[in-house]
């Protein structure tokens, strides 16, 4: 099967293009420098050079803050781009996979989003990355596919888990707010799933790949320690007040997974244990 990734140099497309290669796929990894998905002509000729079966665009607008005073650039990058995407798989025929994210609710739930819950961004990221789940169940309601993931971490860039790791050996106690609730999710886990997804022929539509499980920002650090053998009372929790930032974060972002039943497919494991078996910590 044919693969073009978008984002490769990125930590989840990093992570795919590996794994996609370690089962024989035949990948076109395409990062910045190669593919600037903004131009829509540039993303045409990439489509029909390379005739993937399959696009999974890992490319986006990932600056939370930023996008709040520079909303259009982010919504070209993360909405006007991926509907580019769209119409080039759909002249194609290539299967489309928009990686996308839990920002897209606005964390007022005490339960898990299932995957057709009402949508309604608090900030401008959540607002252009809708725009780019939109366009692919728009043009692509046979061959599209949204996965929303969330809390993500890997080796192959900087991420939370990464952050904490670096503190542990630098301070003598770090403050981690307690008043956000989600699913650290290992970019492995995504990567693996994704592939599924596509290699399987899940029906298209909307899923949510994150780890099981939930907890606090605070609860994974103190996880973090704990595994690095260090002192979790070290971690001090604080509330989010401590660290006021330009964009509003929800403070419920924990996914619920039934969609995967569409496609055969289990939850992905819980978030502990993904963090064991992850490579990120043993990569420092």
């Amino acid at each position: 099967m044919r693969w073009l990734v978008t984002g490769a140099r990125g930590m989840l497309g990093t992570d795919l293009v590996a794994l996609l290669r370690g089962r024989g796929e035949e990948v076109a990894a395409l990062g910045r420098a190669e593919l600037d998905v903004r131009d829509p002509s540039a993303v045409v000729q990439a489509v029909r050079l390379h005739r993937p079966d399959a696009v999974v665009n890992c490319a986006g607008w990932t600056a939370v803050n930023e996008a709040e005073t520079r909303e259009d650039e982010a919504l070209a990058l993360n909405g006007h781009a991926v509907r580019a995407l769209a119409e080039a798989c759909a002249g194609s025929g290539a299967r489309l996979v928009q990686i996308s994210t839990d920002y897209v609710f606005d964390g007022a739930a005490r339960a898990p989003y299932p995957e057709d819950a009402p949508v309604s961004p608090v900030n401008a990221y959540g607002r252009t990355k809708l725009a780019g789940e939109r366009a692919v169940l728009e043009l692509l309601p046979e061959t599209g596919y949204v996965v929303r993931t969330a809390w993500l971490y890997g080796s192959a860039g900087a991420n939370f888990v990464r952050t904490i790791a670096g503190l542990e050996r630098s301070r003598p106690t770090v403050e981690v707010v307690d008043d956000q609730i989600g699913q650290p999710t290992w970019t492995g886990d995504v990567a693996a799933r994704v592939a599924e997804t596509v290699l399987g022929e899940a029906p298209a539509g909307v899923y949510h790949a994150t780890n099981s499980g939930r907890t606090s920002w605070y609860g994974l650090a103190k996880e973090i320690f704990l595994l690095l053998g260090a002192d979790p009372r070290r971690v001090v929790p604080v509330s989010s007040d401590r660290y006021p930032s330009p964009a509003r974060r929800p403070a419920f972002s924990v996914l619920g997974h039934d969609g995967w039943g569409r496609a055969g497919l289990p939850p992905l494991r819980d978030w502990r244990k993904a963090l064991r078996d992850s490579d990120v910590l043993v990569s420092l």
